[in-house]
């Protein structure tokens, strides 16, 4: 070391003991390797604080020149200016340039910023080089002429580290600054202050004295000197000047020469004069930025960093100031991650203390000394941002309405908060959205807590005064902003009625779900509950029942008519009665609304429904602690939900084919997936992060399962390739292969303690593997629990999707075709059946605690269910095939049940009348006689039966037909009964003579018949004809050869003249009932034609495709007269809910009701939709409809009958 240096040292050994604390002093000097380890220890070993700085200077005192210029730079970083002052005479001069491989910076770029006291580089460093090449560009515009360059941005953001780095470069200090820079850290002074900076820069930049032995007295000779200085001896220099708070200070440093300043004030360069550049400063690091600094803090990979790391950085947005602060104090500290985490999340910055070089003792201090700088006017502005939440950009006019000003003196004010970087904004279109940083919120927050009610309190009222809730403009910026936080505020202030009266409005439900969907709502009922007296808790519940149960209609497009679903709503409803209130007013204006006559019938067993993907969902899992939800889908995305409101947390563009399933490990960190891309991935629950991919499976990944133990965590997996496979997370490879199926493997599942592994494949089998030996230990044919009490399998192929069993192991659900089945495992019976998708469901799954069960389906929706509903509901559903009278007022209904009964409806009241005993077959359809005194019943085996009501007897009874009957019906005398069957015959039975005649002519299945007058009837067939029988005689009198396939329905206009006929060939066709050829054949439809219908004049003719489209015709001419087109929709959305399989017209002609996926009123002038009744479930076959097209009846494919009354 050189004598001046080692004098310099020992001059001032005095004042360094007293003051230095070496911790952190030694990282620096170790990182610049003149300090080694063992040497640290040593220091640390000392008894005291002065002892260990005492320490130090002697182990200094042995090495070299490099160790006394990292102990001075050391000590500048570290914030000991002063006593680096004492030390700034002593610097040795060095001028080799020979490159230095360390860090990539050569040894003469050292030099020069060593003796400029540019600090150095923090013990943990991570670059921004976007950010440093950008201040590198605008110092090569400055082109050696005087100017000024600004970094700028908000406390704690890395401005002075960005200002160092940037010149920390050999090719920029050759080319614009061969004079060197010079480093002046400022800060917040007075002109003392000032002339104290400038007198020491002075002295630094003239240490031999050669211009003046005597120091400037002024600021004005102070100037004077430094710009002397700057031209004769340091031509071609770079000032730094961090950390300006005025724009006065820096008039004293305007000498004509080049700058580069850090600052919080955008606007501090106004008042100089000279060419300018600003670099804007982001307040946070990206994530993995903001990691890597925590990991080189605390000595560990990325990778191994805990779950808190993450949150740290989450909820400081990646501050470099708060990463530091916490990351110094965890290498102290290692186990306070948690700690630290909380006093972020709680606010208690003053407990985030001082551990580094930072100007100020803690973190508020940093943020507190921007705002006390404002004039007092303006800080009463900033305190009114405290209502603000996190992450919110809001739009100027929101805050117009709060300050009652105009939109450009509201801008001139955040404007101010801008430039002093206390508020950020980004720009939308033409217009503006302000946030603040969240320690920002944070730190209002806590400052102005003992006035939040008061502030929330103002912005309510002024939003009361200028706007009304539920009429906000949709296309308005500002509205969104409303729609989202106007319950938050009211909250806030404690304001109850006016948040009861806003939450309990169906105004604003409709309001707001059109814009932001239900979900929101949902999670405000439940969040701001606690806030409501005890008598609106009900009304709450009313209101959070219709949103969770209707969220997949609230969510869609074109949005349904929310007071006709509200009218859907137990009559105890608040929902009702207002709907039922709105409902009256607008019929009143000629509006249409429908009454559910029977609802009181109907048990809601769904919890909660959503829709957050946009096709089939395949699978929907909870996470252990049952806060969330995941799925996936055909959309090939995974989702994250909320459990309670179905807010989406996370949304992961997760494989490149459909989503097969998805499953939460049990500690909650990991969600794994697989797909028809062969693969399984492995994903950061929280992050979406992906963190392995295995892919040795050769067909389409079907399923996924976690073990339920957290100390060893594995994966099962099953495939179209008939295996399931074993992984283990901490290796790349399958641990064990499965085999034993000999078809796909749909679904897998280990036991609760792990011992067993489930599966379930289309091969019909359930077995049961041990988990440590891999080998098989039983197989279950699962399809025997499928089979109808006569031993036939339901309607459909079953196909066992998916099985899950209760935390206790007591139940076991299966999901097959859209149905659910419950079994207790002890005892093998089947104890719950329920239906409410409209599709295949494809998963089940139990809640952690087996409270409820979420299933996933084709709907593209996830039902949550509660599991003591379902193992309360009987089960029983109605069949589709009913008949309906109407007669005066009232309406009678005929429907079979699933477990071969029949039952008489009264439309009235919705209560069964009559129920028969259970029948020996299956009926297939069923008929009420004219007087209501007698029905008759079709079954599968052919057989047909007449009941004498109201004693049930069988009166009568036939096997007249080889194959199931597929439809009956009583002549208008009552004395004939008709049926159609599977054989291909119609059977016409006198039966009160016990007489009959077959009708045997049609080469297939007769579709269905219909009486004409004159004892004729009219018959349609698979076979494509349809022909025209005399019923006495049983001959054929007319055939119409129709359509190369099946005429799929027919109908007879009014006047008797005509009939028409509809086909999958997409066409309808128009039939005089005295000529073989068509009036008219109508073409158009892009889909097959379903059901056609005839005006009540005979005029008109509807039909209806698969398309969802209805074209209204003109019977005469055949031509289009009007189209019913279903609306352009969101991408994933049936047009209108599957096919139109059924038409109704009005008997004036006027309106046309059509049914398919759901009901829809029509103009028939216009082709406007004037009405939506949205069944539960879809696919409905007929719609009844009274005379006076008042009343409505039809049961949907969940076997829910649905009697509607149109609102008078």
């Amino acid at each position: 070391m050189d004598a001046k240096a080692r004098n310099c040292l020992l001059q001032h050994k005095e004042a360094l003991e007293r003051d230095i604390k070496t911790s952190y002093l030694m990282d620096h000097m170790i990182s610049d390797q003149v300090l080694s380890l063992s040497e640290e220890e040593k220091i640390r070993n000392q008894p005291t604080q002065k002892k260990r700085a005492a320490m130090l200077i002697r182990v200094l005192l042995e090495k070299d020149n490099n160790s006394y210029i990292s102990f001075y730079n050391a000590l500048l970083h570290e914030g000991y200016k002063d006593l680096a002052f004492l030390l700034q005479e002593g610097l040795p001069l060095s001028s080799y340039n020979g490159k230095d491989p360390v860090d990539g910076v050569t040894s003469y770029v050292k030099t020069v910023l060593c003796e400029g006291g540019v600090p150095q580089r923090p013990v943990v460093f991570v670059t921004r080089k976007k950010l440093v090449k950008s201040i590198q560009e605008k110092l090569y515009k400055l082109n050696d002429e005087p100017g000024w360059v600004t970094v700028y941005g908000m406390a704690g953001c890395g401005k002075s580290v960005l200002a160092a780095e940037a010149v920390r470069d050999h090719s920029l200090l050759k080319a614009c600054f061969p004079g060197g820079v010079h480093w002046v850290s400022v800060g917040q002074q007075d002109k003392s202050g000032l002339l104290m900076k400038l007198q020491n820069l002075c002295t630094r930049l003239d240490q031999d004295g050669a211009f003046s032995q005597r120091l400037p007295l002024n600021l004005e000779e102070a100037k004077d000197r430094l710009r002397f200085l700057m031209l004769r001896k340091y031509p071609r220099s770079l000032l730094i000047l961090d950390d300006i708070w005025d724009s006065w200070v820096l008039k004293a440093f305007d000498s004509h020469h080049q700058i580069l300043l850090t600052s919080r004030d955008k606007s501090v360069t106004d008042t100089v004069m000279g060419p300018k550049y600003a670099v804007p400063v982001e307040s946070g690091l990206r994530k993995e930025k903001g990691l890597e600094i925590l990991a080189l803090f605390v000595n560990m990979k990325k990778t191994d960093l805990p779950e808190q790391a993450h949150s740290i950085v989450k909820e400081c947005k990646g501050s470099p100031l708060v990463v530091s602060l916490i990351g110094a104090l965890l290498r102290d500290f290692p186990n306070r991650w948690g700690y630290y985490l909380r006093q972020l999340q709680n606010k208690q910055f003053k407990r985030i203390r001082k551990s580094s070089s930072y100007d100020y003792e803690a973190l508020d201090e940093a943020m507190s000394i921007s705002v006390e700088r404002l004039s007092e006017d303006l800080q009463k502005y900033y305190k009114d941002l405290s209502i603000l939440q996190k992450d919110v950009r809001v739009p100027t006019k929101v805050l117009c309405i709060l300050w009652d000003m105009e939109t450009e003196e509201v801008e001139d004010i955040l404007q101010e908060f801008i430039n002093k970087s206390l508020l950020f904004y980004d720009r939308n279109g033409k217009s503006f959205r302000y946030y603040l940083h969240d320690l920002q919120v944070d730190f209002l927050m806590e400052k102005n807590r003992n006035q939040l009610k008061e502030l929330h309190r103002k912005v309510v009222t002024q939003f009361q005064r200028c706007c009304q809730a539920h009429s906000l403009p949709s296309d308005q910026e500002d509205s969104m902003y409303w729609y989202n936080f106007l319950a938050y505020h009211m909250a806030s202030a404690d304001m109850r009625q006016e948040l009861c009266n806003l939450m309990f409005s169906l105004d604003w439900i409709k309001a707001k779900t059109e814009l932001v969907g239900p979900a929101h709502l949902i999670h405000e009922f439940m969040q701001y509950r606690h806030l409501l007296d005890k008598k609106d808790w009900t009304i709450c519940e009313n209101f959070q029942e219709f949103l969770s149960l209707n969220g997949h209609l609230l969510g869609r497009q074109p949005f349904p008519n929310i007071v006709q679903l509200g009218l859907c709503e137990p009559e105890t409803s608040e929902v009702y009665r207002q709907a039922k209130l709105r409902a009256k007013q607008e019929v009143d204006k000629g509006k249409l609304y429908l009454e559910w006559i029977n609802k009181k019938t109907i048990k809601k067993l769904s919890q909660l429904v959503v829709r957050p993907h946009t096709d089939a969902v395949y699978h929907a899992c909870f996470s252990e602690d049952g806060q969330r939800i995941a799925s996936c889908g055909a959309d090939k995305t995974l989702q994250v939900l909320k459990a309670e409101t179905g807010e989406r947390l996370l949304e992961v563009e997760a494989h490149e084919d459909e989503v097969l399933c998805c499953a939460f490990s049990k500690d909650d960190r990991f969600i794994a997936t697989c797909s028809a891309d062969r693969k399984v991935k492995i994903w950061n629950s929280r992050t979406g992060e992906l963190v392995h991919t295995y892919d040795e499976h050769t067909e389409q990944v079907n399923c996924c399962h976690f073990t339920n133990m957290e100390h060893h965590l594995l994966l099962a997996t099953g495939s179209s390739d008939y295996f399931l496979k074993l992984w283990d997370l901490n290796k790349q490879e399958c641990r064990n292969t499965l085999f034993g199926h000999t078809n796909s493997v749909n679904h897998c599942q280990f036991s609760p303690d792990d011992k067993h592994l489930a599966s379930c494949s289309a091969d019909g089998t359930l077995k049961l593997w041990d988990v440590s030996s891999a080998n098989e230990l039983s197989s279950i044919d699962v399809r025997q629990h499928f089979l109808s009490g006569d031993g036939r399998q339901d309607d459909v192929d079953v196909a066992v999707k998916c099985c899950s069993w209760s935390s206790d192991g007591v139940r076991l659900m299966a999901a097959a075709a859209n149905r659910l089945l419950l079994w207790n495992t002890d005892t093998g019976f089947k104890v719950a059946d329920c239906r409410g998708h409209l599709s295949w469901v494809h998963c089940v799954a139990f809640s952690p605690d087996g409270s409820s069960f979420l299933t996933s389906s084709d709907d593209q929706t996830i039902r949550l269910w509660e599991t003591r509903k379902v193992c309360k509901n009987s089960a029983i559903m109605l069949k589709q095939e009913v008949d309906v009278v109407f007669r005066d007022d009232e309406v009678m209904v005929l429907a079979i049940d699933n477990i071969r009964r029949l039952q008489l409806i009264n439309g009235k009241t919705g209560h069964t009348d009559y129920l028969t005993e259970a029948q020996k077959s299956r009926i297939s359809c069923c008929c009420l006689s004219p007087g209501l005194r007698y029905v008759a019943l079709g079954e599968e085996d052919g057989s047909i039966k007449i009941l004498e009501l109201p004693n049930g007897r069988e009166f009568r009874s036939r096997i007249g037909h080889e194959k199931a009957v597929r439809r009956v019906q009583f002549t208008p005398d009552g004395r004939t009964l008709i049926s159609s069957s599977d054989d291909s015959t119609v059977q016409v039975w006198n039966w009160q003579s016990e007489e009959f005649v077959f009708l045997k002519a049609h080469q297939e299945p007769v579709k269905d018949f219909r009486l004409l007058q004159n004892s004729r009837l009219l018959t349609w067939s698979f076979d494509g004809t349809v022909k025209v029988w005399n019923i006495l005689t049983g001959k054929v009198e007319k055939d119409f050869i129709c359509h190369q396939g099946t005429v799929l329905s027919c109908d007879v206009s009014p006047n008797a003249t005509k009939f028409s006929s509809t086909s999958a060939d997409k066409t309808a066709k128009i039939w005089n009932f005295e000529s073989t050829f068509p009036l008219h054949e109508l073409r158009g439809h892009e889909g097959c034609v379903r059901c056609s219908v005839f005006s009540g004049d005979s005029a008109l003719l509807a039909t209806g495709d698969d398309n969802g489209e209805i074209r209204i015709w003109s019977v005469s001419s055949g031509v289009l007269l009007h189209s019913c087109l279903p609306l352009t929709v969101e991408e994933g959305e049936a047009t209108y809910g599957g096919w139109v399989t059924d038409l109704r017209f009005s008997p004036d002609g006027r309106t046309l009701v059509s049914a398919g996926g759901y009901l829809k009123w029509w103009d028939v002038e216009s082709g406007a939709s004037l009405q939506t009744f949205y069944t539960n479930g879809t696919n409905l076959k007929t719609i009844h409809v009274s005379p006076g097209f008042r009343a409505y009846v039809t049961v949907d494919n969940l076997g829910i009958l649905y009697i509607l009354q149109a609102l008078e």
